[in-house]
């Protein structure tokens, strides 16, 4: 089937292509480790400023892949739970390099935010209370709420398109700040109904691409348009059961050597089984699974606190990788409260449990690469939303804002509504609001700023008191 861009337009075809006649050098395995721990360590901006960092560098400078084959890859992953930059990268190094090459692109997405997520999160758990450390927090508290109101209008503008979709965001709302319905639930329930009424009212569930067509041809790529899939990227039953069998091995090895080792009511093990199901649930990005993450962590498991992880998110929005790596400073701090290593080794158990919990988030992710990416390279063709997976996405909007709601609660309310309200707060949490909306300013100035006043502020209020 020809290659289709975003719109579903086959484009003309190449008369020849410089790339498959060797203009364009096949990059080593060890040119390809570089680029990818480099994106490890640049990766800032969430997902759309992770697919644009790919994008420049491997569709216009390297030239590796094409506009169309990048933007069919993106397609695939969007549909996908989990952290579709991330897959992406898994993606492409799979299509260039084999498994090889898909683990290690989708592994060194990750390990450096891991590494720097552990350190900043030891420094958490040990100097919290330093008034320095706790007054950075103190305004960083309030720019997150920005954030997360700013996520829901990024992803509202684009996904609510007409009434059916607004009702689905304001139902998954209502049910969960009302209702208190479990977010699986919320996620099943908004695609069987996007799934019924699509039948009586589809145009209301038709999405376009939503990522846009390809606007500039940047030259003949690697891997064209219409270069031929290599072998190892075609689609076999054998080959499928293969990987579906080592994905499954491993899931399998992995909790049951903890269980076997440390029991089923562990809390590594609760963490391994508790974060595989958060990546299964992972539709329209971290924002979207944080309130599972938060009914599960802190209020059923209780590993941390409500306004910990607030502190986590805004840890998570301040390191390179994907926003969802907030999961392992949740399994940092919950591996280091419950000293499940002993009161003598707390660092070891914040870091062994911050592993666990990345290693259980992401190995869906590689298999849902490894799995189906033989079967999308070869349709070449446009990946459409479905009305259930459009459905899940208006929803989503929903969740995002009562997350926001939950987060603005318990900053503006530290104590609860009957202690006192945080006018500094909302003060910070106002400006950050005026930065990201009107300004356009980026997650890592806004954090750093909104730190720096509330630094700022809580030494004032020291100085006040002290000379009271």
């Amino acid at each position: 089937m020809p290659a289709c861009d975003s719109r579903g337009m086959t484009p003309a075809p190449l008369e020849a292509s410089p790339a498959r006649d060797g203009l364009i050098a096949h990059p080593t395995r060890a040119q390809a480790f570089g680029y990818w721990l480099k994106l490890g360590f640049i990766s800032f901006g969430g997902p759309a400023g992770q697919i644009a960092l790919m994008h420049e560098e491997l569709v216009e400078r390297r030239r590796w892949i094409s506009e169309n084959r990048f933007l069919h890859a993106l397609n695939y992953c969007m549909v996908l739970p989990g952290p579709e930059a991330q897959q992406l990268a898994t993606y492409i190094g799979w299509l260039m390099h084999r498994s090889w090459g898909g683990i290690v692109a989708g592994g060194l997405f990750v390990l450096p935010s891991l590494f720097i997520l552990i350190a900043l999160s030891w420094i958490y758990m040990a100097f919290g209370q330093v008034p320095v450390i706790a007054g950075i927090f103190y305004g960083i508290k309030p720019a997150v709420t920005a954030l997360v109101v700013h996520a829901a209008w990024r992803i509202g503008t684009r996904a609510l398109k007409n009434g059916w979709l607004w009702g689905v965001a304001a139902a998954a709302f209502v049910a969960l700040f009302a209702l208190d319905l479990p977010f699986p639930l919320i996620v099943l329930g908004a695609g069987l109904f996007g799934h019924v009424a699509s039948r009586f009212v589809p145009d209301a569930f038709q999405t376009g691409g939503g990522h846009g067509a390809a606007k500039k041809s940047y030259g003949p790529a690697l891997i064209d348009d219409h270069t031929p899939t290599p072998d190892h990227a075609r689609f076999t039953w054998t080959r499928l059961r293969h990987v579906l069998l080592v994905c499954l091995a491993l899931w399998g090895l992995a909790l049951g050597g903890l269980t076997a080792a440390l029991g089923w009511d562990a809390v590594l093990t609760q963490m391994g089984w508790f974060f595989t199901k958060a990546a299964l649930l992972t539709f329209g990005g971290a924002y979207a699974v944080l309130p599972y993450v938060y009914q599960g962590a802190v209020e059923h498991h209780q590993w941390l606190t409500a306004p910990q992880m607030i502190d986590g998110l805004a840890l998570g929005e301040t390191t390179p990788g994907p926003l969802i790596m907030v999961v392992s400073f949740v399994g940092f701090v919950g591996g280091w409260t419950r000293a499940i290593f002993g009161s003598e080794a707390l660092f070891l158990s914040g870091a062994a449990a911050a592993a666990v919990v990345t290693f259980f988030t992401f190995l869906p992710s590689f298999c849902f690469i490894l799995l189906g990416a033989p079967f999308i390279e070869s349709t070449h063709g446009k990946l459409a939303f479905t009305a259930p997976l459009t459905a899940i996405t208006a929803a989503v909007v929903g969740v995002i804002v009562n997350l926001a709601v939950f987060f603005a609660y318990h900053v503006l309310w530290p104590q609860g509504l009957s202690g006192r309200f945080e006018w500094p707060s909302l003060v910070i949490g106002v400006a950050a609001g005026v930065a990201l909306f009107r300004f356009k300013r980026g997650v890592i100035p806004v954090v750093l700023g909104c730190g720096l006043a509330g630094l700022a502020w809580r030494a004032m209020h020291a100085a006040l008191v002290s000379a009271v």
